[in-house]
């Protein structure tokens, strides 16, 4: 699958609803050089500050919290259908204890403006470096929300990704 450089505004759409649908991967760099991803359901691709920006919402529990705050980089990837059982796994094993990429047959490829991986299956990749974190504050979270997905009390931290560079397959847009 040949990449090719592309504007992240042409794949907004196909992002909103990839993370609807379980396909997207969060990738970061692990400190032996290695890659960990985790499947996110929730994100958001924006403008702020006058940049392109991605909002990825993380655990403090996830291992790829750790990742992200050690090195303030993360990639955004888009699986294609076929691969969403892989990206499921990747959501439900932590990468502390197996390298779930090689389980799942995914390749961490190298990002072109950042040093977290790209996953080379995935058919849309954003390079991201962390600009802003913010913590989800419980008490101004609807209770409705909160008591939903919140119940053991590990908030998510939102970490603002600037988009330095898109790449997609071929012909895609």
């Amino acid at each position: 699958m040949r990449k090719e450089k592309a504007d992240y505004r042409l794949y907004v759409r196909e992002i909103h609803d990839s993370l609807a649908d379980g396909r997207v991967l969060l990738a970061a760099r692990r400190p032996d050089g290695g890659a960990n991803a985790t499947a996110i359901g929730w994100g958001c691709p924006g403008v702020i500050w006058s940049r392109p920006v991605f909002v990825a919402l993380v655990r403090p529990s996830r291992y790829t919290y750790e990742l992200i705050e050690q090195f303030g980089e993360f990639t955004v990837n888009v699986a294609p259908p076929s691969l969403k059982e892989a990206v499921t796994y990747c959501g439900t094993v932590s990468g502390r204890s197996e390298d779930k990429l090689a389980k799942c047959g995914l390749t961490a490829a190298p990002g072109l403006s950042v040093s977290a991986p790209i996953i080379e299956e995935c058919i849309v990749h954003l390079e991201c470096r962390v600009v802003h974190t913010n913590d989800l504050v419980p008490d101004n979270l609807a209770r409705p929300i909160a008591d939903m997905f919140y119940g053991s009390g590990d908030f998510h931290r939102c970490f603002f990704g600037e988009i330095l560079a898109c790449r997609a397959e071929a012909n895609r847009a």
